[in-house]
């Protein structure tokens, strides 16, 4: 009887604490901050892009004048809790000719 009711609360102690694996928060990309926007204006070199924003995050061979900065963190099995594509193109000077901001990015991310 003793082995009985020890086997049986270790079972049911299993079962209940299967679902309580850690997941650990996914953080993705390059962390672009609001302040660091703000300052990003048309007319800057990359050098001043990348000092503001840091390399960035996909480099396409096919358009070496359009640098993108794409940023998504997921904390545990919550949805992701933040998302962020920000484009930067140049013009054939090296300078900003364009900023697209807040670009949508999939939702099942």
């Amino acid at each position: 009887m003793r082995k009985t009711l020890i086997i049986l609360l270790t079972a049911v102690t299993l079962l209940s604490t299967s679902g309580c694996v850690f997941r650990a928060s996914i953080s993705q990309g390059n962390i672009v901050e609001q302040e660091d926007l703000d300052q990003l204006a048309v007319g800057m070199t990359q050098n001043q892009v990348r000092f503001l924003l840091g390399t960035p995050m996909l480099s396409d061979p096919f358009h070496a004048d359009r640098w993108d900065y794409v940023y998504y963190l997921k904390v545990g099995r919550r949805d992701t809790a933040a998302k962020r594509w920000v484009s930067v193109l140049f013009d054939d000077n090296g300078l900003v000719s364009e900023i697209r901001k807040d670009q949508e990015l999939d939702p099942d991310l």
